[in-house]
């Protein structure tokens, strides 16, 4: 049953209900092998792209912000009360973000368009993974998530008259908005280089710090190659198009190949290992 949209003693927009697709979508942990296609079809709009660029301390530090991101993005779902105020944080740290494009255009991070699209790439790449990544969505499911998408939309402050209020004005925004304004902004270009040099993880348990960080040289080729498989495989193939990102049925085999196994073995995993700390948090107290 969804939860109202907005929570009655103080007006905050309430996150996704517990129990729906988001709940058990957004804390799994195969939806870090989503996130850089998101990233990457969002830094392709030229004002989300240029504010990165300009910003982001994603060279400088990938894995602190990468870990940010990803507890914003588990705080919108999960994070209750505190789901608000989260949003509420991202928009103070935007206020700032503004400058001029590659061609010359002011951007600025809250413009109601481009502060919709970064939100609205969640939905087709969920979408488009899940045929890989788990058991794909039924029409109603599709239809919950948009949904649900919607409202975690409010949360950030994105009005509803910024997003389209279905799925069938969904796809014929998205697809305008591929068609006519991505590119491959240099963060794209950075994104999806297969020589790309990572520094070695500097966040997660200490003993797994220790052990990687010798092994680092040569393991982070490997890391890039993946993360650049996966960023183009599990990116909608009408994104990938827009970008001219090149996908052969070989590669197509092999993320198939892939997703069998994913599928095999992340539903047999004990929670603590499925699930990031604060779904299971969240899931342990809906289940109390």
């Amino acid at each position: 049953m969804m939860i109202n949209a907005m929570n009655t003693v103080n007006n905050d927009p309430n996150p996704p209900p517990v129990g729906g697709v988001l709940w058990s979508l957004a804390g799994d942990i195969r939806m870090l092998m989503t996130l850089p296609a998101a990233l990457t079809m969002q830094v392709a709009h030229p004002a989300v792209g240029a504010g990165v660029d300009d910003h982001s301390v994603f060279r400088t530090d990938p894995w602190g912000r990468g870990e940010r991101s990803l507890t914003s993005l588990q705080l919108w779902v999960y994070g209750g009360a505190g789901a608000a105020a989260e949003g509420r944080r991202l928009r103070r740290m935007h206020k700032a973000i503004q400058g001029t494009d590659a061609h010359g255009r002011r951007y600025h991070a809250l413009a109601p368009a481009s502060y919709a699209w970064v939100h609205a790439t969640g939905y087709p790449v969920f979408r488009h993974a899940q045929q890989y990544l788990g058991r794909p969505f039924t029409e109603a499911q599709e239809r919950q998530l948009y949904a649900e998408w919607l409202q975690v939309g409010r949360v950030l402050g994105i009005r509803d008259r910024d997003m389209p209020q279905s799925i069938e004005e969904f796809w014929p925004y998205y697809h305008k908005v591929l068609d006519n304004e991505l590119e491959v902004t240099v963060v794209v270009e950075e994104l999806i280089a297969p020589d790309q040099s990572i520094p070695a993880p500097d966040r997660g348990p200490r003993w797994l710090r220790l052990v990687l960080r010798p092994l680092w040289p040569a393991l982070c080729p490997w890391f890039t190659r993946l993360r650049r498989f996966l960023t183009i495989g599990l990116m909608p193939p009408e994104a990938r198009n827009a970008l001219g990102l090149e996908w052969t049925d070989a590669q197509e085999r092999r993320l198939r190949r892939f997703g069998r196994v994913v599928r095999a073995v992340v539903p047999v995993l004990p929670e603590r290992l499925r699930f990031m700390p604060i779904a299971r948090r969240a899931r342990r107290a809906a289940r109390g």
